[in-house]
C-alpha cells in the first residue's frame, strides 16, 4: 500500500540533497496500462542494438546487455524525483555514426571515441546541474545556430535512410521500411487519423502505441515480401537472454581497453556541442509537457527541475561510459513514452493516481522485458527496420522543430546552410560555417 498524499501536494518522497527519493509501492503504485505498453514496446529500445553493432562492432548479445543496463538506469529519473520517460539523444545518431566510422578505426579506437564523447557529456551535464548554468549557456548560442543543429540532424537522419547506395539503412528492406514509416507517420502525425480516433475506440487504442504499429506493420510486410526472416520464438535456449558481462567489460570498456587519448576528447568536442544543443530543447520539451499535464490535475503538484534532470542525465552517461559505452548516448526524454503517459494522466486520479506511478511502470516493464529471450527473439528480425522508422520519425520531428525556431530570413538561411554542412560534411565544419555566417550576416534576430 503506497503512502497517500495530501490533496494539491507533491507525491511523498525522501529528501536526498537535490533529489527526491521515491520507491515503488511505498511512495507510489504502478499502473497496469503503462506496464502493458512497456512490455509490448520493448522493440523500441531494442532497436539500439543495431547502432551498437554498427558503431562499436558489438555482438548482438553484448548489444542487448547494453540495452538492458540502459533501460534499468532510466529508473533513476523517476526514483530521484524527475517524472519523465528518459531516452537516447536520438537526433544525434545520424551525426555520431558517420563521425565515429569516418574518423576512427573499427575496434578499440572507435570504442574509445564513444567513451570519450560520453564521458564529456556526463561531466558537462553534471557541472550544469550543480551550477544551474544550463539556461544561461544556451542563450549564448545564436538561435540560427541552434536551429541549424536540429535541421542538420533532421537531414542526416532522413538521408541515412533514403541515400541511393548500399549504405542506406533501408537497403534490402525497402518495402517493409516504407510501409512501416507510412504507418508510423499516419498514427503519430496525421490530422485525419486524429479525427478518426475520436470516433473509433480501437483506433484511439492503436494511437497510444506510437511507433509500435509501424514496426509491427513493417515486420508483417517484410515477411510477406521476403525482406525479413520469419520471427522465431526461441524457447529451447532458456527463458532469459545471455548476459555476457565479461565479454562486454573486456572488449568494450576502459577496464579491458586503454583509456581514451587526448586526441579522442579533442575530436569529440564538436559532437559534445551538438549533443548539448539537442538536449537543451529536450529539457524545455520535458518542462512544457509536464506543465501541460499538471494543468489538468489539481490533486497533484508536479515538480520538474531542469538542474536535477541535468544531474541525472549526467549520472546515467557517466555510469554507461565506464561499464557499457552507449552509442546512441543518453538524453533527458523519450517524447513518445512521456506524451503517452501524460495524456492518460490527464484523465484523472482514477486512471493514474500519480504521474510517478505511470512513468515508473512504463520504464520498468520496458526494461525488464528485454531480459526474456522469447520476446527478444520475436522482435529480432524487425530491429534494423525499427531503427529505420525511428530515424524517419526523428527526421520529421527535428525538421519541423528546427524550421519553427527561426523567424527572420537571415536566421532561416544561416540555419539551412549550416544544416547542410553538418549533415554532409561534419559537425565541426557545420558549427564553423554557422558561426562565420552569424558574424557576417546574422545580426538581425527574432529573439
Amino acid at each position: 500500500m503506497s503512502i497517500k498524499r495530501e490533496i494539491h501536494t507533491e507525491q511523498p518522497y525522501i529528501p536526498l540533497g537535490p533529489f527526491k527519493l521515491r520507491f515503488p509501492f511505498i511512495h507510489y503504485k504502478w499502473t497496469v496500462p503503462e506496464s502493458v505498453q512497456g512490455i509490448v514496446l520493448v522493440s523500441v529500445p531494442l532497436a539500439a542494438t543495431a547502432v551498437h553493432m554498427e558503431i562499436l562492432g558489438a555482438s548482438f548479445e553484448v548489444a542487448v546487455l547494453m540495452v538492458l543496463l540502459n533501460g534499468f538506469l532510466y529508473m533513476l529519473h523517476v526514483s530521484l524525483g524527475d517524472p519523465i520517460f528518459p531516452g537516447w539523444i536520438t537526433p544525434i545518431i545520424p551525426l555520431v555514426t558517420p563521425w565515429a566510422i569516418g574518423n576512427f578505426e573499427a575496434g578499440p579506437d572507435r570504442i574509445q571515441a564513444i567513451i570519450a564523447l560520453q564521458l564529456m557529456i556526463a561531466i558537462f551535464f553534471l557541472v550544469l546541474g550543480l551550477t544551474g548554468l544550463s539556461k544561461k549557456i544556451v542563450k549564448i548560442v545564436p538561435l540560427s545556430m541552434r536551429s541549424g543543429v536540429i535541421l542538420g540532424a533532421a537531414i542526416a537522419a532522413i538521408f541515412s535512410v533514403v541515400r541511393p547506395d548500399t549504405k542506406s539503412r533501408m537497403a534490402g528492406v525497402e518495402v517493409s521500411a516504407i510501409v512501416g514509416t507510412i504507418v508510423a507517420f499516419i498514427i503519430m502525425y496525421s490530422h485525419h487519423f486524429s479525427s478518426l480516433k475520436k470516433k473509433f475506440k480501437f483506433l484511439d487504442i492503436i494511437g497510444k502505441f506510437g511507433l509500435l504499429p509501424g514496426i509491427v506493420s513493417a515486420l508483417i510486410i517484410g515477411v510477406i515480401v521476403g525482406e525479413l526472416a520469419i520471427p522465431v520464438i526461441k524457447i529451447s535456449d532458456g527463458i532469459f537472454v545471455s548476459l555476457p558481462f565479461k565479454e562486454m567489460l573486456s572488449n568494450y570498456t576502459i577496464f579491458g581497453i586503454d583509456f581514451p587519448s587526448m586526441n579522442h576528447f579533442v575530436k569529440a568536442f564538436p559532437m559534445l556541442v551538438v549533443a548539448y544543443l539537442i538536449c537543451f530543447g529536450d529539457f524545455i520539451t520535458s518542462e512544457a509537457l509536464l506543465e501541460d499535464a499538471g494543468k489538468s490535475r489539481a490533486d497533484e503538484r508536479i515538480d520538474y527541475n531542469i538542474n536535477r534532470s541535468n544531474l541525472i542525465v549526467g549520472i546515467r552517461n557517466m555510469i554507461l561510459a565506464l561499464i557499457a559505452p552507449y552509442a546512441p548516448l543518453n538524453g533527458p526524454i523519450w517524447v513518445g513514452g512521456t506524451v503517452a503517459t501524460c495524456e492518460r494522466y490527464k484523465h484523472g486520479p482514477k486512471e493514474m493516481s500519480s504521474i510517478y506511478g505511470g512513468m515508473s511502470a512504463y520504464i520498468f516493464f520496458m526494461a525488464i522485458t528485454a531480459l526474456f529471450l522469447p520476446i527478444v527473439s520475436l522482435f529480432k528480425p524487425a530491429l534494423p527496420v525499427a531503427m529505420t522508422i525511428t530515424m524517419m520519425v526523428t527526421g520529421w520531428a527535428c525538421g519541423y522543430i528546427g524550421i519553427n525556431m527561426c523567424k527572420t530570413r537571415e536566421e532561416q538561411a544561416i540555419a539551412l546552410i549550416m544544416a547542410i554542412a553538418i549533415a554532409f560534411q561534419s559537425a565541426t565544419i557545420g558549427l564553423g560555417v554557422g558561426f562565420i555566417l552569424h558574424l557576417l550576416i546574422g545580426r538581425k534576430s527574432s529573439t
